[in-house]
């Protein structure tokens, strides 16, 4: 395996749909738990997981005057749990139902005396079947989860990057796991009008609160059964007219039945310069919502960061 093959490695979702549903709702049960004790924040921005060194992690949960974090190891293929006063503890990522990663999560914490109850529906999901009841998914393929994560590796570092250009309010760089993507989003400082809301199993009061202010949007998803193929993304809440004919690097398009613009993931990883094509995917979506929407250009963007330099008013 060559250098390259390492850092975009394939990720076929034909080749990894099992595993990749089952751990779509392995990392919403994992979300649940950091959602159920940590206060809510603005754009439901407290209850994402974030890129680690090994995986996808909770960062810090209260718990009383104590904190604890959750991390799916994908390099050791653990979940684990620490803990502010010393404690840790694991249970292995292996083929397993969800009903049964559901019932070892729960008892993790219960003998480590964290009390949690979570909800059992998951979210942004069409038909869902409640986690403790849920025998349908239990495929893991250590690899298959290990390239997903890798692939993750290089978004996050990407998107911290692309950030940095900003000035405005800007998200975090966060995985979400009710859509299974992770995302960074800049925000025009203007109100939005109401969201329509109709995600599936989502309450309409979290989308229009996540969408209450003008928004550009970009991230990767691995892809689903309506559109098998990985992809990064780009959107505008409200979508400004014009927005659709921007001009894009070539080896994008606006896919309709997504209503945004995508940059397939093996466009990405094929290139000569993936990280040159990427960052330039995401300042040309972000320049056409910017630029149709009438956002203050000028006052909201600088040029990206470097490291350890300050940057200059």
């Amino acid at each position: 395996m060559n250098d390259a093959a390492i850092t975009w490695p394939d990720l076929s979702y034909p080749a990894w749909r099992d595993t990749a549903a089952t751990l779509h709702l392995w990392t919403q049960i994992v979300g649940k738990v950091r959602l159920a004790l940590t206060p809510w924040v603005n754009h439901s921005w407290q209850v994402p997981l974030y890129v680690t060194a090994r995986g996808l992690g909770t960062s810090p949960i209260p718990t009383g005057r104590e904190l604890f974090e959750l991390e799916l190891d994908f390099v050791a293929h653990r979940l684990v749990m620490r803990a502010s006063w010393g404690a840790e503890r694991a249970i292995s990522l292996e083929p397993q139902a969800v009903a049964d990663f559901h019932r070892r999560v729960i008892d993790l914490l219960n003998d480590m005396g964290i009390a949690v109850r979570i909800g059992e529906t998951p979210n942004e999901i069409a038909n869902p079947v409640p986690f403790a009841r849920d025998r349908i998914h239990a495929a893991y393929d250590p690899r298959a989860a290990h390239a997903f994560w890798r692939v993750l590796v290089q978004a996050d570092r990407l998107f911290k990057l692309f950030r940095s250009g900003f000035l405005g309010k800007a998200s975090p760089v966060h995985f979400f796991w009710g859509s299974f993507d992770l995302a960074v989003t800049r925000f025009s400082g203007r109100r939005a009008p109401l969201h329509p809301g109709g995600v599936p199993s989502l309450p309409d009061s979290v989308t229009r609160e996540a969408y209450s202010h003008e928004v550009s949007s970009a991230g990767f998803w691995p892809g689903n059964d309506a559109f098998p193929q990985a992809a990064f993304y780009s959107y505008a809440y409200p979508e400004p007219d014009g927005f659709r004919q921007a001009r894009i690097p070539p080896s994008a398009r606006f896919e309709q039945s997504l209503g945004e613009f995508v940059l397939p993931y093996d466009a990405v990883r094929t290139a000569a310069d993936p990280d040159a094509l990427l960052l330039d995917f995401l300042s040309s979506t972000y320049g056409a919502a910017a630029d149709a929407g009438r956002w203050d250009r000028a006052a909201l963007e600088c040029a990206q960061g470097v490291p350890a330099k300050v940057r200059q008013l």
